[in-house]
């Protein structure tokens, strides 16, 4: 049982380290990726995109600027900067009554930031694969 899922993530993204996310996720967690069209279900899966996404996106320029929290939900904007370009977006995610991680969806703007994750991430995968 996780005391605190939304703590626990924090302590992960703040590490830059994908080390804890196998306890984190349920095993039937759904993943919404920016680029990508259909969820991807399990946490084989969602585990390889979020270890993906922690190479890519969490830099020490990275930060949660706004957090809207409820009893099993949280929506997290963050802003970070890649290759010159700012990019904005959140991160909503719902835990169930054991504190494991359900669904992760990430949104993320502007365009130019979403192709330039789309071209990062398929490379981050495809060295994973």
């Amino acid at each position: 049982m996780i005391e605190n899922t939304l703590e626990t993530w924090h302590k992960l993204v703040k590490s830059h380290n994908p080390a804890g996310l196998d306890a984190l996720l349920h095993e039937d967690v759904v993943f919404h990726s920016p680029v990508v069209h259909t969820p991807q279900r399990g946490k084989q899966i969602t585990q390889m995109y979020l270890t993906a996404a922690f190479h890519v996106l969490f830099s020490d320029d990275f930060s949660y600027v706004r957090e809207v929290v409820g009893e099993r939900e949280a929506i997290l904007e963050f802003t970070t900067i890649i290759d010159g370009i700012t990019l904005n977006g959140v991160d909503i995610i719902t835990w169930g009554e054991d504190g494991r991680i359900t669904e992760f969806k990430v949104m993320v703007r502007p365009l130019k930031a979403v192709n330039l994750i789309h071209q990062m991430m398929a490379a981050m995968l495809k060295k994973s694969a």
